[in-house]
């Protein structure tokens, strides 16, 4: 518990002040609810003394109006303190996880599912939240009021005091016996939890394919078997935990009549006065409820400990390392010298070098899977080289800081994600503190602000999640102009084109010359009129640069970009007779 305890108070970060002042309080709510025990012996002690004065009901009111109106400020500082801790805790984790996410390798997403990550910032951190202000209060008031309880009834009397620690440390026995049957049991659940999200998460993104295949209703069997777990899980804590909480309570209610079995004997035999007997069966009462609610906060605290366990386990994500520096080069040339890349044991990349001149446009071509898009990510620095290193200006990528990096570079994917946001926010994510006129000037250079005026509240429209509302074309559009208003000095295009319908084609080719006038443009194409006025054209092959040059130096070679032009050339040529 102790130890639980430490990790709860180094987790809360920031919020130890607000932990360390509800502790404080906690006692002072303990005193308060002293006094309303005070004002009952007061009441009962004049009853039986046969007192019909007001003084005793005076007294008695005082002490009353006293513990009400202490346990009511104490308790809602206290709450309000714990509750303030709880939230806070997890918000801040989410926003340290989410700064950790911006930089480890992307090859982490790949190697863990986002639904596991999305399950911790959502299941496993909401419970954090939740549970940390219940453990808190659970625990501090249920050990402060068991040990206040107690020690009255030992004033009162010593044997019937004997009879409530000696209930209370058998049920603490029980408790300590059932905590370490749920400490092995709750890691499992908090997997359970995670893993449920993450394939509920899967199957709701597969729902086109599960529809296609006709499999509406049926089910999935990894989404099937995934809440099976989830709910053997559950159920086999539940079957594990109930003999331990039957036992408990038994503890207690023979304890309980236990106590008031002496009580009445005690007083009968001369041994014990009538208003202590009638005090240590009231308080008796008040004790086995405090030491319930002990033992509600300890079995929420395990469920709290796994929870942060598996946070923790998520923060050890690996990180790049970066320089400490923001680096503006004077020139934005983009060097690579022998660089090497490998998706685990498969080489991808093998030893390129090229050179690409500031303020000049480079296509890169080649077949599926030679390795262009994991050129453009490694200059992005998405992944880090194996061997060999890359520069811009000059200065290798790993001397810059992540974001100072992500400042020289905006990449317009074939693949668009748009927020469930405004269309004004998703533009003004490449510029967070850009004015409405800077965002409606990128949509007009991006030809999209005619499409945006037509939608209902216009810059303000909300937009699906991924832009699910939105055309292709028009998705593509807005994120040129997200990658206008950032007016980074180096553009990437990830084959921006490829799946834009001849309708859009012109106008999104537009909204591409005015990004890139006056940059360096890296582009991966397939078409030929988007790569025939580069500068220079890389072929890349089995990830190794196999021809370098212009367009008309390499029609004039036999290799892979001539056929490239040819089959271009074919294919455009081509109709139905």
């Amino acid at each position: 518990m102790i130890g639980t305890f430490r990790k709860i108070w180094s987790f809360s970060g920031t919020e130890q002040r607000n932990i360390n002042r509800s502790v404080a309080v906690s006692f002072l709510n303990a005193i308060f609810r002293m006094f309303e025990v005070s004002a009952i012996y007061f009441t009962i002690t004049a009853l039986v003394s046969g007192n019909s004065g007001l003084a005793p009901a005076w007294i008695a009111l005082c002490f009353m109006v006293l513990s009400i109106v202490g346990n009511a400020v104490t308790n809602r500082f206290s709450k309000l303190q714990q509750t303030h801790a709880g939230y806070f805790m997890a918000a801040n984790e989410r926003l340290k996880l989410g700064n950790r996410l911006k930089s480890v390798p992307m090859g982490y997403f790949n190697e863990n599912n986002l639904g596991e990550i999305s399950g911790v910032c959502t299941t496993v951190l909401g419970n954090v939240e939740t549970l940390v202000p219940m453990v808190l209060v659970n625990i501090l008031s249920g050990f402060i009021g068991t040990v206040v309880f107690t020690v009255m009834i030992l004033v009162f009397d010593w044997r019937i005091g004997l009879i409530a620690a000696a209930a209370i440390l058998l049920y603490l026995f029980v408790l300590s016996a059932m905590e370490k049957k749920f400490a092995a049991a709750a890691p499992n659940a908090q997997k359970s939890q995670t893993a449920m999200t993450a394939a509920v998460l899967e199957y709701v993104q597969g729902m086109g394919v599960v529809k296609s295949f006709n499999l509406s209703g049926k089910g999935d069997k990894k989404l099937q078997d995934t809440l099976e777990f989830s709910r053997k899980s559950n159920f086999d804590i539940e079957v594990l935990l109930t003999p331990y909480a039957i036992a408990q309570d038994l503890i207690l209610q023979i304890a309980g009549i236990g106590i008031m079995l002496s009580a009445v004997l005690l007083w009968l035999h001369g041994q014990m006065t009538t208003a202590n007997a009638l005090m240590s069966i009231v308080v008796s009462f008040l004790v086995f409820g405090q030491i319930k609610l002990f033992g509600m906060g300890i079995t929420m605290m395990r469920l709290a400990d796994a929870s942060i366990d598996r946070t923790i386990a998520t923060e050890e994500m690996e990180q790049m390392e970066e320089g400490s520096r923001n680096l503006s080069p004077e020139s934005h040339e983009i060097t690579l010298e022998n660089v090497h890349f490998s998706y685990g044991k498969r080489e991808i990349i093998r030893g390129i070098s090229a050179h690409i001149p500031d303020h000049t446009t480079t296509a890169i071509i080649g077949p599926s899977g030679s390795g262009k898009t994991t050129l453009c990510n490694l200059i992005a620095r998405f992944w880090d080289v194996d061997r060999g290193s890359i520069k811009i200006g000059g200065i290798d990528l790993r001397d810059y800081t992540l974001e100072g990096l992500m400042e020289q570079i905006s990449m317009v994917f074939q693949s668009v994600y748009l927020f469930e946001d405004t269309i004004e926010n998703n533009i003004k994510f490449g510029k967070p503190n850009a004015t409405h006129e800077e965002v409606v000037e990128a949509a007009k250079k991006a030809c999209c602000d005619d499409f945006i005026q037509t939608l209902p509240e216009g810059y303000q429209t909300v937009i699906g999640e991924g832009g699910a509302s939105l055309s292709g074309g028009e998705k593509q559009r807005l994120s040129i102009a997200r990658a206008l208003l950032k007016d980074a000095p180096i553009i990437v295009l990830d084959e921006a084109t490829a799946n834009v319908d001849p309708e859009n084609e012109d106008r999104l080719q537009k909204a591409i010359e005015a990004l890139t006038e006056n940059k360096t443009i890296l582009m991966i194409a397939h078409r030929l009129k988007t790569v025939r006025h580069a500068n220079q054209i890389l072929v890349v092959d089995h990830g190794q640069i196999v021809q370098c040059g212009t367009h008309e130096e390499l029609i004039a070679q036999k290799g892979i970009y001539a056929t490239f032009v040819t089959d271009r050339q074919k294919a455009s040529g081509w109709k139905l007779n």
